[in-house]
Formats: C-alpha cells, structure tokens, sequence
C-alpha cells in the first residue's frame, strides 16, 4: 500500500527543493555519504576479485585469506598487490586466465605504504596512487579521510538518535506535566549543565581505553540538554492549543495526546536542528581526537591528522591542507543543508497561527 505524506509535509518538501543551495549541498553530501560507506570498493588494500586457478575469491568483504591459498607460500594475510604482479607476470597464470582486481586505491588507511623504510610524509604521487600523499606513518592519506569520515557518520548518528532520544522525552515530560516534576528537572540540568565536559573526557580516558561507543556515550551524556528545553517550550507551546483541550474533553490519555497531536506538531521544528547537531558532533570528535582524548591509534579520524599537520605545517603541509579542506567542505555542505530545511520547514509558513 503506497504511503501517502501529509500535504503540508509535501509543500514542506517541495519548498526544500525549490532552495537551490541546500537541494544541491544535500545531493552532493548524500553523495559523499554513499561513496563513505562503500568504501572497500575504492580504497581498500584488499582485491575486489580474484580468479585462481579456475576458483574465483571475493576478499573485499570477506575473510582473511592467507597467501599460502595463492601459493605465495606465507600462512598471513595475502599481500593483493604482490599477488596481482605475480599473476600479471607469470605465464602459466596468464594462460589460465588468472588475475586480481584491486581498488583504484589499493591501500587501507592503517597500513604502512612503505614497509622496511623510515616513517616520514610523502607528497602526492599518481605513479603510486598516493592522491594526497601519506602522512608521518606512511600511511595514505586520502583513506583515512575517506575512512575518518565514516567514523564521522556513525558517532553522528548515534549521537544525534540518542541525544534527542532523551531530550524529547525528557523535555516533552517536562513540559507536558509540569509542577514538582519540572522544577525538579531544571535544577538536576542546571547542576549538570556546570560539570566540565572535557575534565570528563580525561578522567575516562585515564581509566578506559577510549573507544567509539565510550566517546558516544559520554556526548550523548553531555549533549541532551539542550534539546530538552526546545522540546519543554514546545510542548509548553502546544498545550495551550485548543486540540489539546478538545483531546481531553474527548477522553484521550496522556500517552494518546503526547504521541498523536504534540509530538508531530513539534517534530519539524526539531527536524530543522538535525544539520546543524550532525555538524557539532563532527567538530567535537574531530576536536577529541586532535586533542588526543579521541579514536584509539590507529583508527583514522580528521582529529588525527589535524595533530599530524600542525606538527608538522613546514615539512608536510599537504597534511593538514588535506584534512582542513575535507572539514571545510563537509561542514559548508552539512550547513547549507541546515540552513535549507529550516527555512523550508518554518511552521509559520504553514500554520495560521502567528
């Protein structure tokens, strides 16, 4: 059965497409965000495809497979590129039809380029594949960008989903029931609101090795609040409403009047600060990992690699040149986008009440 939206929702959308600056940042990130999460496809040190002696090996997204199943005679994972120039380069192979297939970069972000030799940065060079060159442990670049930003997403959205999560409920609640329970809330916030966030950071970070879902966690704990009192005061809002009364007199319960008629008439303002939340939680991982309270090594992040140009601005600056462009483009992209759906999902444009 087709679902058929809403059709102030349609007009909402509609509008959102008529802004060309935001319709056109928000395919160009969605872009992004679909190249980010196929990733192994592009960058990966792993081949795509192989064919060996008439058995085909998909080790993209599969199992290690150690090079001894090649015949390259080690029990440890296969080395794609010293296996691909040994097929290219061996008759027999050659006439059986053998080959492997590897990524058009085919390094992953934590491997180094250049075994055997000194860590240092190296410039681009499109004869080895290094588009923005390797950083100070040889590893390249523009997968740990393209991996970093993955890492990105993922602690966004989980930020985002449970950061508004609580501060829904616990904001529609307040608003809702008001009284002892309110004023009780506002003065835990008030008291939580004070307590320094990074001082946080560092103390976990002394006793647990940091991780993503830690780092998760621990902004969701800090990053709540304000969506609390958006959702308080429309909530407030809406309750002065006479479909609120009319509910009542009618016999609705709590659960019925909250979900059907409160919750959806607050949610597309809360939809406008969805852009703009994303853009705060890439600018906080990113500012952790700078800081060295972040992803643990060698987890690629942009944080990282910030460190990593400014200490090194004279020697390699195509380092930090790399990440401070990527940062800039996603944060401009993510912003236009904000600014778009706010302005296309402005409730006064819609309503009669002014």
């Amino acid at each position: 059965m087709p679902v058929r939206l809403n059709p102030i929702t349609v007009k909402k959308l509609r509008r959102f497409r008529a802004l060309r600056r935001g319709f056109w940042s928000f395919v160009l990130l969605s872009g992004l965000i679909v190249f980010t999460l196929f990733a192994e496809l592009f960058i990966n040190s792993r081949a795509l495809v192989v064919r060996h002696e008439s058995r085909w090996f998909f080790p993209a997204y599969g199992d290690v497979i150690p090079g001894e199943t090649f015949g390259l005679g080690y029990p440890w994972e296969t080395d794609y590129r010293q296996l691909r120039e040994r097929l290219r380069t061996d008759p027999a192979a050659r006439a059986r039809g053998d080959f492997a297939l590897l990524a058009a970069i085919p390094y992953n972000p934590t491997e180094n380029c250049y075994p055997g030799q000194f860590f240092r940065a190296r410039p681009p060079d499109l004869a080895q594949r290094h588009l923005l060159g390797t950083d100070t442990q040889n590893r390249d670049i523009l997968g740990r960008l393209v991996y970093g930003f993955r890492q990105a997403l993922i602690f966004s959205l989980w930020f985002v989903l449970g950061s508004y999560l609580l501060g829904i409920l616990i904001g529609c609640a307040m608003g809702y029931y008001g009284g002892t329970f309110d004023l009780v809330f506002q003065r835990l916030i008030e008291i939580w609101s004070n307590v320094p966030f990074l001082y946080v950071v560092i103390i976990i970070a002394s006793l647990v090795r940091p991780s993503l879902g830690w780092l998760v966690a621990i902004n969701i704990a800090f990053g709540w609040m304000g969506m609390t009192y958006y959702m308080r005061t429309g909530t407030l809002k809406e309750m002065a409403r006479d479909y609120v009364a009319s509910a009542r007199v009618l016999g609705a319960g709590d659960t019925r009047i909250i979900l059907r008629h409160i919750l959806p008439n607050t949610a597309a303002t809360l939809v406008t600060f969805v852009p703009f939340t994303v853009a705060g939680a890439i600018g906080s991982l990113t500012a952790l990992d700078f800081l060295g309270f972040g992803l643990p090594v060698p987890t690629p992040s942009w944080g990282e690699l910030l460190r990593q140009g400014t200490q090194n601005l004279t020697t390699a600056p195509w380092i930090v040149l790399s990440a401070v462009t990527a940062m800039t483009l996603v944060l401009t992209l993510v912003t236009f986008v904000g600014e778009a759906i706010r302005e296309a999902f402005d409730p006064r444009t819609f309503t009669t009440y002014q």
